[in-house]
């Protein structure tokens, strides 16, 4: 018997003897990080709301029970009883039964009343039936992404449990090493943004945090080729964490499974299917563009089937030697604070990804504060000594003069945006300011992946900042539901009558002008002198959208038009360009101090990174003369060793 086979006998054996005696336990397997409890007697299981609350405390593990198969109900009749304990306003749209775990997925429109104050109907559903509930939102958009995330997991069901069972028993393997010492290797987006990738290593593990490309660089890959990285290939790493899913850290991720990876991707649930949208769409890019993408669609099937979603506070064991938690880092949908805590109490190291330490219309601020960190590798984006954002209610008014200007010539505001964050930002600042007669109403058309990537953002309301979540969950009330958006789906026809009409307002991506639609909308209007091109996010040095930022107005554009011949010309620009800062999803020099300035206490050791040359040394100059702590504007290939 191996060890972890004896170690899940030992913690069955404490099980029975922490529970009632008439409850009968049949086995106890690892899912992942969760330790999954089967029962015949999963009614009496419910009966009682603090069990498994204590047992979790007891153990110190994730756990979830199921009940044994051979004690389930008839799914037939289980439907109509589910049905009848949940409150009808619940607005229940699908109950699909799984007998092999003995789950239940109920889609609601409303979760919250599907699980009840303290999960008190989840409990109720399982003390009725016998099976165990999972809920899961009907997006109030409806959402290709979501949709086909979920079809597919459930297709993939069987072989993702036999995945979870083989991470569960590497996460609880016995230790095997003796020595104790925490590395982190560099393999990119230092000094300079972009291509985000790290190797934290222990003597007994290898994650990888992060692995995106370079906007505006093509064939800048992070180093993943080289000994520290993946060691003998990426299948000797042990696991991959995700801060979130912009392409400069997730665009990769897929390439891991070509390169021969089979293990887990820890990130949020959101963070999860946003990857899907991106890395299908950063493949459909390369396509049109003529080059070959490093990796296919089915290796973004691999990964997404890797993925284990992990809420925000939760500490999950993810090694022998590391425990994980994630917390809110306020940059875009599902983004995390990734804190690892190494050993029994050896070291804790923080990875910031990308924040924004205050609250903006979308979401709350990022979380700062931990029981412990030693060192944090801290993102320096507007790290800069000069690098100061406009106060946001600043911002949101220069916004709404631009486009009230444009509005008076008759022109068009074309917005190039992030499809996630940045867009949805813009589209409730618009919104509120027709609303309130700020602006004239007029279209705004969504062009690109923004309607999906809005979609979303609606179906994980939680992630979002709290009266905006009060919001979604009354249709009514749902800012992204008004009626002035309207999705354009591609057609250059459906582009050409926006032009032909009045004025109007143009989100498109990409958000740097590195292609994609906005390439469309720039020879459609970029000769008309009453419109505007208008920067609201960060143009990374290289990219198209900081040369026209920097003053250009002879600029590529290869012609995809009807004739799709692709050919590149010059096209000169006559509109106007303006760039309204402060609705950046990075924060800005004070936000990046205060971010460290809060921490209590502080680390000892603050890599910076994901900046300019110039935005990192300045930004860890900073740090040091603040604070007196050791700081280091690492450059890509350095090796730290912190104990």
């Amino acid at each position: 018997m191996s060890q972890v086979d004896t170690q899940l006998e030992e913690l069955k054996s404490e099980i029975e003897a922490e529970i009632p005696s008439t409850i009968s336990i049949t086995d106890v397997k690892y899912e992942g990080p969760e330790l999954v409890v089967y029962t015949r007697d999963p009614k009496e299981f419910a009966g009682d709301g603090n069990l498994v609350r204590q047992l979790a405390s007891k153990l110190r593990k994730r756990i979830t029970v199921r009940p044994d198969p051979s004690v389930l109900s008839r799914p037939a009749e289980a439907r109509e009883k589910v049905k009848d304990v949940i409150p009808e306003e619940a607005g229940v749209q699908d109950l699909d039964f799984h007998e092999d775990t003995g789950e239940v997925v109920i889609e609601a429109e409303k979760p919250g009343m599907v699980i009840g104050r303290h999960g008190s109907t989840l409990r109720e559903i399982t003390r009725e039936v016998g099976w165990t509930p999972e809920v899961v939102r009907t997006p109030p958009i409806e959402s290709s992404t979501v949709s086909n995330v979920r079809n597919f997991l459930k297709q993939e069901r069987q072989e993702r449990r036999e995945i979870l069972e083989r991470v569960g028993r590497q996460i609880h393997r016995e230790e095997m090493q003796d020595e104790q010492w925490v590395r982190i290797t560099t393999l990119g987006c230092c000094r300079e943004v972009g291509r985000a990738a790290f190797i934290l290593n222990t003597a007994e593990t290898r994650v990888l945090v992060d692995c995106g490309d370079k906007p505006g660089a093509e064939g800048e890959v992070p180093y993943l080729q080289i000994p520290e990285a993946l060691g003998a290939g990426a299948q000797n790493l042990d696991a991959v964490v995700l801060t979130h899913a912009h392409l400069d850290h997730s665009a990769l991720i897929p390439l891991l499974f070509k390169y021969g990876y089979d293990g887990p991707i820890y990130c949020t649930e959101p963070t999860r299917d946003l990857m899907g949208l991106l890395t299908l769409d950063y493949l459909d890019v390369a396509a049109k563009e003529g080059r070959t993408p490093p990796y296919d669609s089915a290796q973004v099937r691999e990964a997404i089937k890797h993925c284990i979603p992990l809420e925000y506070g939760d500490v999950t064991d993810i090694a022998p030697d590391l425990k994980l938690t994630f917390h809110n880092a306020g940059h875009i949908l599902g983004s995390a604070v990734s804190h690892f805590h190494v050993g029994d109490g050896l070291y804790n190291v923080a990875f910031s990804g990308d924040i924004h330490y205050d609250d903006t219309r979308l979401f709350n601020g990022a979380v700062n504060d931990f029981p412990r960190v030693e060192a944090l590798v801290m993102e320096s984006t507007y790290g800069g000594r000069n690098d100061y954002q406009t106060d946001q209610e600043d911002s949101e008014e220069a916004l709404i003069e631009a486009i009230n200007d444009v509005h008076d010539k008759g022109g068009k505001v074309l917005i190039p945006a992030f499809a996630v964050g940045r867009s949805q930002e813009i589209m409730l600042v618009i919104e509120e300011a027709m609303r309130s007669g700020k602006i004239p109403e007029m279209p705004v058309h969504l062009d690109g992946m923004i309607w999906e990537a809005t979609a979303i953002h609606t179906t994980y309301p939680e992630y979002l900042r709290d009266d905006l979540q009060d919001r979604i969950f009354h249709e009514d009330e749902n800012p992204f539901l008004a009626e002035q958006f309207n999705h354009i789906d591609g057609g250059e026809e459906e582009r050409q009558e926006v032009v032909d009409e009045g004025p109007s307002i143009i989100l498109s991506t990409s958000g740097m002008v590195t292609g994609g639609p906005i390439m469309s909308w720039l020879r459609h209007l970029g000769s008309d002198p009453d419109s505007t091109l208008t920067f609201v996010g960060y143009q990374a040095q290289g990219t198209l959208g900081r040369r026209i930022q920097n003053g250009w107005d002879e600029i590529p554009v290869s012609d995809f038009g009807s004739n799709r011949d692709g050919r590149t010309s010059t096209l000169t620009l006559e509109m106007d360009v303006n760039t309204v800062d402060g609705f950046s999803g990075h924060a800005d020099r004070e936000g990046l101090m205060n971010f460290v300035r809060n921490m209590s206490p502080r680390p000892e050791k603050v890599l910076c990174v994901h900046g300019d040359e110039s935005s990192v040394q300045d930004f860890s100059s900073a740090l040091y003369h603040e604070f007196n702590m050791r700081t280091f504007a690492p450059k890509n290939l350095e090796t730290f060793r912190f104990k």
